[in-house]
């Protein structure tokens, strides 16, 4: 349980009064286990993370079983959470094919996964930039068609494993096409988590030059070098308030195997409240929820949050 009066309050004028919490643990969490969580089990998460607040909990992925057999059962979860109510549950399409089986089963929010690096592009999509970019152009119009919100991952924006660094310019130019094309949002991703806060305050600054509004930005960090937080609270006073977390910090990147966990929901809330922005989420739930995922998945979560507040230990 969380400690009474804590985290103390201590409001700064400089930040957003509310941040909406992306939730990913489902998908980009449960996408990286080794083993197979079952349907049920993933369904009973997800509504767990829904009681505890979290209006957005991103579902599944429609990505061929061949490449990410842990959410091979997309057509079987999906359904199982049709009782929530108010709660926004985006999926992962990579092509018009997965939009298909998106539409098929009612889904109204799709996520489309670009890269800024001709690298990561290669080895996630099996394309260059440009050509990943016209593979998603048919998918993010017939999903505006439908009237679906679109969100457009971009991964690797602040360093690949095989590049290095990244040019702002290259990031940007990939930005604006996706929100050319037709994207209502967009996550930009820390791929392998190499970000620092001036890194982070560089790019946003830039995209803000390119006349890409903050509020169709958000921030996708993991926690690779322990600078997560930091980074956040650096996107925060550049005006964003979309976060990308995981419950529990689960998840990483199939693709990129120097990408460690997500910055985790827990661990980002605990920092939110105590700046005195509004989250909607309850921690307590949240920490229990994690932590019953953790013992599903067999061991202690990742998350410090976690950890204090069900005195788990490594």
């Amino acid at each position: 349980m969380t400690p009474t009066g804590l985290p103390m309050t201590v409001p700064d004028p400089a930040l957003p009064t509310r941040v909406r919490v992306h939730e990913v643990g489902a998908r980009d969490g449960l996408q990286n286990e080794q083993s197979v969580v079952p349907t049920e089990i993933k369904a009973e998460f997800i509504h767990r993370l829904a009681d505890a607040g979290l209006t957005t909990v991103e579902a599944t992925s429609f990505v061929h079983p061949k490449w990410v057999p842990q959410l091979a059962d997309a057509e079987r979860l999906f359904p199982l959470l049709g009782d929530l109510q108010g709660v926004r549950l985006p999926v992962l399409v990579p092509n018009e094919r997965g939009l298909e089986r998106a539409l098929a089963l009612g889904a109204h929010r799709v996520a489309v996964f670009a890269s800024a690096t001709e690298s990561f592009a290669k080895a996630n999509l099996n394309r260059t930039v440009d050509e990943a970019l016209a593979m998603f152009e048919p998918v993010v119009s017939r999903a505006r068609e439908q009237d679906m919100h679109v969100r457009g991952y971009l991964s690797m924006c602040f360093g690949d494993p095989w590049e290095g660094p990244v040019p702002l310019g290259q990031v940007v130019r990939v930005c604006r096409a996706l929100l050319d094309m037709g994207c209502d949002e967009l996550s930009l991703g820390d791929t392998i988590g190499v970000a620092t806060p001036g890194h982070v305050s560089a790019l946003l600054t830039a995209l803000a030059e390119a006349e890409v509004p903050v509020d169709r930005v958000g921030v996708h960090f993991h926690d690779t070098y322990g600078q997560a937080l930091a980074n956040t609270l650096t996107a925060l006073r550049h005006g964003v308030t979309t976060v990308d977390a995981s419950a529990g910090g689960l998840g990483g990147c199939p693709y990129a195997k120097s990408a460690t966990g997500n910055l985790a929901t827990e661990d980002l809330v605990w920092m939110l409240h105590g700046l005195g922005i509004d989250t909607g989420v309850d921690l307590g739930r949240l920490s229990a929820t994690s932590a019953w995922m953790a013992g599903h998945l067999g061991r202690p979560s990742p998350s410090r949050t976690v950890r204090a507040l069900t005195h788990q230990e490594q």
